[in-house]
This record gives C-alpha cells, structure tokens and sequence, in this order.
C-alpha cells in the first residue's frame, strides 16, 4: 500500500493543504489537538472531493444504464462470434461507437477518487511515522499524531503492535474496537449501497450477464474492504467510511428520483407521480417532466410499469404531452363540454313555466262514455262505427233477457226488415 500511495505523491501536497484549512476553522470551535478537529477535517475533505465528482457521478450512471440496455445486443454478439474474438471484439467496439457509450464510464468516479485516497493514506502514514509531508509541518505533525477518535490515534491501524500505540498515548485494545467498528460499518453500508442497487434499481425484465456480475460484486467488496480495512490507518477509516456512506445517500436519492427503467424503484415512482398528478392535475418539477417526455418518445416500446402510468392517467381524464407536461385528454373535455350543455339546457327547463297537464279520469268516467260536464274533449265519437262493439259490450244486460236485443241480432230499428240473402236456406 506504501508503494502504491508513493505513486501519487504529487497529490499529497493539495490534499495536506486542504485538510489544514479545514483543521483551522474546527480547530477554532473544537480545539486544535482534538481528535473533532482532524475526524471532521477528514469528512469535509470528503465532502469536497465528492461533491466535485458529481458531474462523473452523473456520467457513470448514464453509462451504467446505457450499458444495460445494450446487454441483449451484446449477448447476441458474444453468440454469433463466439468461436472468433478479434470479430466479437471488433463488433463490440463498433456498437459502442453506434450507441455513443463507454465502459469506462461506470468507473469514472472511483478512478478519479483513487489519487486523493491514496494521497490521504501517504499523509497519515507519514503522519505514523512522524515525517513532515506536504504544508503540514512539525507543530501540525504533532497535533495530528495526539489527536484521538473514541480513544484511538488518527494514525493507528487495527495491526499496530502495542509499542507503536503506546507511542501514540493510546491502548491497544482501544484502537482495535474502534477500528473494528469501523471496518464493520463499512464494509455493512458497502454491502447495503450494493444490494438496494441489484434489488431496486436494476431492470428486471432483462436477465443479462451484467446482472450476474454486478451481484458478484456486491459480496466481493465488502469483503476485500474487510481485509484491506485491517491494514489502514483510522484517519483512513474515517476518509473511506464517510465515503461509503455519501455513495449510500447519494444513491438513495437517484433511486428514489430518477429510477432505471423497468426496475422495481420505477414501479414505486411511476406509483408517487400518477398520485401526485390525479390530485393536482399537472407536473411541477423538472425532472418529473423530463421522465414523462422520455415516456411519452417511447411509444409503443414502453415496458409494464410506463404502460400502467399512461393508462391511469387516461382513466383520470388526463394525457401526456410530448414536452412532458400532462392536460386534460380529448374525451375528458368533451364530456365536460356536453356536461356544461346539459346543465344549461337544465336550468333553462327549470326557468320556463310549466305545461298544466290534463286531469286524469276515474274508471267510472272512462267506462260511461268518457264525457262529463264542462270537459270539453269527448273521448268516443258519433262517427266511428267501430266504437260501437266495445260501446255495446259495456252496457249492462237487463237480468232475465235470455235472447239478444234486436240491434245484436241484426235487426234494424224502427224501419223494414233487411232481406235475406237467397244463397242461405
């Protein structure tokens, strides 16, 4: 690790004067001896140096993600060429070309965060030995070697034989529970940042390769920061725990965000957003607007979880623009349009007077003929002679009548006998 850390000399001169800057301000509040004022000198040198690399962060989650959706392509290329690596390697590169990704990219951020991590392990080991390195000079080297977390030297490893702590002014059952908290701590939320990135924001509807390989890691590097953990300094521990822990929040916050694409984290997000936009009908953040356009450009290649988005807005009377922003969908406004036609034909029925309606007749009224005094509307007429069966089969028969009247049989009243016809007997 000394070898290594010598190779990045050249950087050691800015990281020490970072630190120094910053044990000036803590030092001010904390106490320029304490074990605060150098602990947190350390953490905001990691804060700076991660807030520097956001923009790589940003870049390595494109790649990562532009990687994904080239696995099926590369799998079938890995296929076809399986027997020729020179064609396979040349068919891969042009695809990368093609698409404008770079496998690189997804390592962008530990590559450039590897100087000044190893610059930090040179300054503390120097600080161990008690060699002056950079701007920090003999006053300083004495201050940071008294310097104490939790009872364990800045400069203490988890190995260091009990002569060496003991030069420090610390126990060495003191520096190895603390180291060895620390280690744990760490390798837990390397484990954690890993996992909640295999289960939550990974696309589940591709099985490629990539997925094998990034579960592999998510065992081997808590592991090998397990064993590396024993061999650094606590100041080093600090540096790479606080790391760990802004790679956690970081990536929490992406996930929760800006998911991948047909992962389960879009699911829950497409969720938040279809609830947020049903109730206020309309889009607020730029980055909500920005998923939805990429939703919208998809069209018919949308996965499950997009499809469901676009279907729950139709059925709330919304639709998704090209730019992002949601309104009300064709349908929905029509229906408002005969809505607010309906309701003034309503009112307009309610303002107008009333139609008097008819008086309904009894059935004693109805059955004498349907004419009463003072009506003016007769309901039978003289004239049709087909009211006359129902007329006469109304009229009640005089008891002890065994025969029909003469009207019945025929016969006509008051006047000459009809004769009867010569073809009947």
């Amino acid at each position: 690790m000394d070898t290594i850390a010598s190779l990045f000399s050249f950087i050691t001169w800015p990281v020490s004067w970072v630190i120094v800057q910053f044990h000036k301000v803590y030092g001010a509040i904390f106490g320029p001896d304490t074990g605060w004022a150098w602990g947190l000198s350390i953490v905001s040198l990691v804060i700076l140096i991660r807030i520097c690399l956001i923009p790589l962060f940003v870049k390595q989650i494109k790649a990562t993600r532009a990687m994904q959706t080239l696995q099926p392509e590369m799998k079938k290329i890995q296929e076809r060429y399986k027997n020729d690596r020179q064609r396979q390697s040349e068919e891969m590169m042009k695809l990368y070309k093609e698409s404008g990704t770079n496998p690189l990219s997804s390592c962008l951020p530990i590559l450039a965060q590897s100087p000044f991590f190893f610059a930090l392990y040179h300054v503390l080991a120097g600080i161990a030995s008690g060699k002056k390195i950079g701007v920090i000079d003999a006053d300083l080297l004495e201050s940071a070697r008294n310097a104490h977390i939790f009872g364990a030297p800045l400069a203490a490893k988890f190995f260091s034989s009990e002569s060496q702590v003991s030069a420090l002014h610390a126990s060495l059952t003191d520096v190895r529970v603390v180291t060895a908290i620390m280690i744990v701590l760490m390798s837990a939320s390397q484990f954690y940042t890993q996992r909640q990135l295999m289960t939550k924001n990974v696309d589940t509807t591709v099985k490629t390769p990539f997925m094998q390989q990034q579960k592999m890691l998510m065992y081997i590097f808590p592991v090998m920061f397990a064993v590396l953990g024993v061999n650094f300094p606590v100041g080093v521990l600090i540096y790479w725990l606080t790391t760990n822990v802004w790679t956690m929040g970081q990536q929490m916050y992406v996930i929760h965000n800006n998911p991948t694409p047909g992962s389960k984290a879009q699911a829950a997000y497409l969720e938040r957003l279809t609830k947020h936009v049903t109730q206020h009908g309309k889009i607020r953040r730029r980055s909500e607007k920005a998923i939805v356009k990429a939703i919208v450009a998809k069209g018919r290649d949308r996965n499950e979880y997009e499809r469901k988005f676009v279907n729950a807005l139709n059925k709330a009377g919304l639709a998704a623009q090209t730019d992002g922003t949601v309104a009300k969908s064709v349908s929905q406004a029509a229906a408002e349009s005969e809505d607010g036609a309906a309701v003034g034909t309503a009112t307009a029925t309610a303002t107008a007077p009333r139609r008097q309606q008819p008086k309904r007749q009894s059935k004693s009224q109805r059955q004498s003929g349907g004419t009463k005094t003072g009506d003016s509307l007769s309901l039978e007429k003289s004239d049709a002679p087909q009211d006359a069966k129902p007329a006469a089969a109304k009229q009640p028969q005089k008891p002890g009548s065994g025969t029909r009247s003469k009207a019945q049989s025929g016969q006509r009243k008051g006047g000459p006998q009809r004769p009867k016809s010569p073809s009947k007997k």
